[in-house]
């Protein structure tokens, strides 16, 4: 295999055995507590799951704005855990493009659309034509070529999330990443946003990835993955099927009668990790009554999971677990919105 089909085979970003703990005062807090997940190049994801599961805290360390504790994380050629605080934010802001669900964090509302394209430009050392050049066709290709000069007060919220899209993509990334940007708009809206992150990862080949509670997400991505108690869960994969169905439209018009039709197909898988371990969705368990411990049967189809004999008794140490698993959540949630106030602090 040649140097250069070994780099397209490899995964653009790879986690492995992620850590990250938060310390406040006395208190630790896992936020991700062995995490795994590759990410080809080019690809449009989801990463779902509760408040305090860990995945803004992926997404943070992902775009160089947190360091984990532990574990390994790769973003092309860019080892996070090694580089320098120099490099980290050369990284930061030549290689990751942003886009917040708050319109305040992603522009200047002072500024007009336009002149907000250009001001990640204007810092990274560009001048003159080329930068309002590129301005001025980012806006167009989301669809605000008539509002350009328009101020953030003349522009609703959808086209605001649009311009910070636009501003995202100035410095030409490799890397998006979007933290619930529909999060604050109407379902109209949320897909024009959708469709416009679709578009823009098609045309540049920009690896995407989308930070979500929209249960409908799957249906504008190409996969989904969650995240429970910091540790990657289950995998759902979207795929468009053609089908072939009789329609007599088709006939009377001097056709076959046959006419194609595009359906999604969604697929959901649970992950296994290196240890074999996987985590089997709550409303599953809850579904055959398997709490506590379980049985394995080896059947000719695969592996078979059912409840155990005594399966009413309770393990002292699983109860424990799921006890300790439920503090960091908890823990995990308060120390978001700890930080997130803060941050609403500094911006005001």
């Amino acid at each position: 295999m040649s140097t250069e089909t070994q780099k397209m085979s490899e995964p653009f970003i790879l986690c492995d055995g992620l850590v990250k703990i938060y310390q406040i005062a006395d208190l630790e807090v896992v936020a991700l507590q062995g995490l795994n997940l590759s990410v080809r190049s080019g690809e449009l994801m989801a990463i779902v799951g509760v408040s305090g599961s860990g995945k803004s805290t992926l997404m943070n360390i992902l775009g160089g704005l947190d360091r984990p504790t532990a574990g390994q994380v790769r973003v092309g050629e860019f080892n996070l855990l090694k580089m320098s605080e120099r490099a980290i934010n050369r990284y930061r802001r030549e290689q990751v493009g942003f886009v917040w669900q708050q319109s305040a964090r992603n522009l200047v509302p002072y500024l007009n659309a336009v002149e907000n394209v250009e001001l990640p430009m204007t810092l990274a050392g560009f001048a003159g034509r080329e930068k309002r050049d590129r301005a001025e066709d980012l806006l167009e290709r989301v669809g605000l070529g008539e509002r350009m000069k328009h101020h953030m007060r003349e522009l609703s919220g959808g086209e605001q999330q649009r311009v910070a899209i636009a501003v995202s993509l100035a410095n030409k990334p490799a890397l998006l990443l979007a933290d619930e940007p529909t999060g604050e708009v109407d379902t109209a809206t949320a897909l024009t946003i959708y469709a416009t992150l679709r578009t823009l990862n098609e045309e540049f080949g920009l690896t995407t990835i989308i930070v979500s509670h929209d249960p409908t997400i799957a249906r504008h991505v190409d996969r989904v993955v969650a995240i429970r108690d910091g540790m990657l869960a289950s995998e759902t994969r979207r795929q468009v099927r053609t089908v072939e169905r009789f329609d007599e439209d088709a006939l009377n018009s001097g056709g076959d009668g046959i006419v194609e039709e595009h359906e999604e197909h969604f697929e959901e898988l649970v992950v296994l990790d290196s240890a074999g371990r996987l985590q089997i969705p709550k409303d599953v368990l809850q579904q055959f009554s398997i709490h506590g411990r379980a049985l394995l049967d080896i059947t000719d189809e695969g592996i078979l999971i059912r409840p155990a004999d005594n399966e009413d008794v309770e393990a002292p140490e699983l109860v424990a677990q799921e006890q300790a698993a439920a503090s960091r959540i908890q823990q995990a949630a308060a120390i978001g919105g700890f930080f997130s106030r803060f941050r609403r602090k500094k911006d005001g």
